[in-house]
């Protein structure tokens, strides 16, 4: 997952709600023993907070104190999960992998995006009454599945 927490994602509490539809969804991960990779894109570059773990408390409680602000390193971030991705499948080749990208879109450029060999959705979490849309346009060249946050029922 990328999870884009820069300081525009504040707004309307966009990033709020992600969180209770990503702590879900780490509870699911967490039952179905699946490994989970979060890299986070806000302030000047990406960082990695896990990398293939397991769902669980650890987990749960860095979104607990997740917060946002700085820029939005996402295209460095793509170009970071597309290397992990391609190393992590040449370790462990029969492992199925997915990119969740959560994200508002606000991004200045889409030029020299890279695509992540898997299947990658896009949550758009733009909120409020003026919605730019950029996440279904860099969803749409990624090749990606989009959902708009509102669209995504909590489990």
């Amino acid at each position: 997952m990328i999870l884009d927490h820069s300081a525009s994602t504040r707004r309307h509490g966009a990033l709020t709600q992600a969180k209770g539809l990503l702590a879900d969804w780490f509870e699911q991960a967490y039952r179905q023993r699946v490994s989970v990779a979060v890299l986070q894109a806000a302030g000047e570059r990406p960082e990695w907070s896990f990398q293939g773990q397991r769902s669980g408390q650890a987990l749960q409680a860095w979104l607990e104190q997740l917060g946002a602000g700085g820029g939005t390193p996402l295209l460095a971030g793509l170009a970071e999960a597309h290397d992990w991705l391609k190393t992590r499948r040449r370790q462990r080749p029969g492992e199925e992998c997915r990119l969740l990208l959560v994200t508002d879109g606000r991004l200045r450029e889409l030029e020299g995006l890279a695509i992540p060999d898997c299947p990658i959705r896009v949550l758009d979490i733009e909120l409020g009454p003026l919605r730019l849309g950029r996440a279904a346009e860099l969803a749409r060249r990624l090749g990606a599945e989009y959902r708009h946050l509102e669209e995504v029922p909590v489990v």
